[in-house]
């Protein structure tokens, strides 16, 4: 099958867009809410933009790259910011930066290797 090349981002995309959408409705139930605006619309973006590449590699596209560049960079942009509030002790911040990391890897490996 064509998209099995690509079967370790496609795992790393969909786990981090499940963290991504975790860590949105968490900051949802926070007191200060209005201070993690940000952290919540990149949340939404970087799962849609996950699942989004997920289902690219998955048909084989040969779009696939292209979407994947944008997908570490969204995802790295995510890290940074859930990075900052997981410094600040929120967990779900800290386990949402770390698989948006891992999916960056992910991605640009899979540029590497294709």
């Amino acid at each position: 099958m064509s998209h099995q090349r690509f079967m370790d981002c496609i795992r790393a995309c969909l786990a981090c867009a499940v963290a991504c959408n975790h860590c949105a409705t968490e900051c949802l139930s926070e007191d200060q809410v209005k201070h993690l605006a940000r952290c919540i619309k990149l949340d939404l973006e970087c799962a849609a933009i996950c699942r989004a590449a997920a289902e690219m590699m998955s048909l084989g596209s040969d779009y696939s790259i292209e979407l994947c560049r944008l997908c570490a960079e969204v995802c790295n942009a995510c890290a940074e910011e859930c990075e900052k509030h997981a410094a600040m002790g929120m967990e779900h911040c800290a386990q949402c930066a770390e698989a948006c990391r891992a999916c960056a890897d992910a991605c640009n490996n899979m540029i590497t290797n294709n």
